[in-house]
């Protein structure tokens, strides 16, 4: 029974997503924001919504391994195999302020988080943990993220012709935006409470769980958008939910979990943060080549994924 709840939990979250997506992408549309101001903002932000609703909740439930798991987790996964299928299916265009901003803000929230996580090393503790105040900082960083992000939206804002505007309907795409979020959070607690469950069936930690089962279910709405967006040759779409999708993850989700309860930190963690600051470093160099992400680079990164999972498998 449980293994059956935790698909339907995943098909809700993958579904909610959808219908999320969806419905914010086109009320985005009809309020004239641009492609790439869509996947930094409605689409990350409707893509990250699983991870947000299981870290919350776990977090509320006193279940930090895979609150803090889940988030590490799904950002490695972001920037290995959903940015490497989607360049290797059609190379990805990325964009001069992306290089410039966005990816090192990334790069900025992940040393962070590393940061804050490390109180025994840092300040003599006697454990780690993400605290209340770390959170509410992490929040202030996803604030000033937002003011940049609308200040660039309102700079490129773009005109949409008539023609377009008559085919999209705001009650539809209104309803379709809440379905969705109910579907989300529906799907999430049943990730979180029956992947705990397997976790202690299987004598697996619960951080191998976050950075695994949950980690992996919670990213198939990115993984689908972005490979759907590459597909369509929409790289904007594609390279700003990613990014936008880890700012999300990190600074909003985390800076909400920790904020309502201090979050423990599992030794084993730091490493894999090591890892997610390595990839988004890798990204921002290959991004750096002819501003593009093109089929040779995404295998790597695809077969990286592969490798890393191998790595956390083993260690548990």
């Amino acid at each position: 029974m449980e293994y059956f709840l935790l698909l339907l939990g995943f098909g809700l979250l993958i579904k909610g997503a959808d219908y999320f997506v969806e419905g914010s992408s086109n009320l985005a549309t009809l309020m004239r924001v641009s492609p790439m101001i869509i996947g930094l903002t409605i689409v990350a932000f409707g893509t990250s919504s699983p991870e947000a609703t299981v870290s919350i909740i776990a977090a509320i439930n006193g279940n930090a391994d895979i609150s803090l798991g889940n988030v590490v987790g799904s950002n490695i996964f972001n920037l290995t195999l959903v940015v490497g299928l989607a360049a290797f299916l059609y190379p990805l265009k990325v964009e001069n302020e992306t290089i410039r901003k966005e990816i090192p803000f990334t790069l900025l929230a992940s040393v962070a988080l590393l940061i804050f996580m490390s109180d025994v090393t840092l300040q003599g503790f006697m454990n780690n943990f993400i605290t209340r105040s770390d959170g509410l900082t992490l929040l202030l960083f996803f604030a000033i993220f937002m003011y940049y992000v609308l200040e660039v939206a309102r700079n490129r804002r773009q005109t949409v012709e008539e023609g377009e505007k008559t085919n999209l309907a705001w009650g539809k795409n209104i309803f379709l935006t809440v379905i969705g979020l109910g579907a989300i959070i529906l799907g999430g607690e049943l990730v979180v409470s029956n992947s705990k469950k397997i976790a202690y069936a299987l004598g697996m930690s619960e951080t191998l769980v976050g950075l695994t089962i949950v980690a992996v279910g919670t990213s198939l709405p990115e993984l689908v958008t972005s490979v759907t967006a590459a597909l369509k040759k929409k790289s904007e779409i594609a390279i700003g939910n990613i990014v936008g999708s880890n700012i999300f993850n990190i600074l909003l989700v985390l800076g909400i979990s920790s904020s309502i309860t201090p979050l423990a930190v599992n030794g084993k963690v730091f490493v894999d943060v090591i890892i997610m600051i390595f990839f988004t470093f890798v990204l921002l160099i290959f991004s750096r080549t002819k501003y593009r992400i093109g089929k040779t680079e995404g295998l790597i990164l695809a077969v990286s994924y592969v490798a890393y999972l191998t790595y956390i498998i083993l260690r548990n």
